[in-house]
């Protein structure tokens, strides 16, 4: 094998263009991890009128505090139960809560609907107890309106809690 001559570059002094040799290293270690970052990118929303049932409730949830006396309710389905809970929002505390999954509700077995009916009548047992006559605010978490929010609904109406 041949070798090959190659001329080696040597400095007589270590500043290149003026700047020392180490102050040019440091600067451009700072500079590469800027350089990997990445930018800044603001988007536009995609559809600004249709919002999304979670934020709306956020903000909707911001105007109505409730208290010892006056109460939020606050009912959440998912795909198969059904949570209700009473909330004083002054105090932090939540003074009832119950869900179809609950042993005393189930018993004896029945179905998820019934269950949120039975769910909506313990609410109404609770609140007499804690003599509460009216709730602040009843936040259904914008979820929409499904056979056992219905019969949830119809059992606490019988109490007074909703309009109509």
């Amino acid at each position: 094998m041949a070798q090959l001559n190659v001329p080696v570059l040597q400095f007589k002094n270590s500043s290149v263009f003026g700047i020392p040799a180490m102050t040019l290293f440091r600067q451009s270690r700072s500079n590469f991890s800027r350089l990997t970052q990445k930018p800044l990118v603001v988007e536009a929303r995609g559809n600004t009128r249709i919002e999304s049932p979670k934020i709306r409730n956020r903000r909707i949830q911001k105007k109505f505090n409730g208290t010892a006396r006056h109460p939020r309710l606050s009912v959440f389905c998912s795909d198969k139960q059904l949570y209700a809970m009473l909330v004083d929002d002054k105090n932090k505390k939540c003074l009832f809560y119950a869900s179809t999954l609950q042993k005393s509700i189930r018993n004896p077995p029945c179905s998820t609907t019934e269950a949120a009916q039975r769910v909506g009548e313990e609410l109404v047992k609770a609140c007499t107890d804690l003599n509460i006559n009216e709730i602040s605010s009843y936040d259904c978490n914008g979820v929409r309106r499904g056979h056992r929010l219905e019969a949830f609904e119809i059992a606490i109406s019988s109490y007074g809690f909703l309009p109509g």
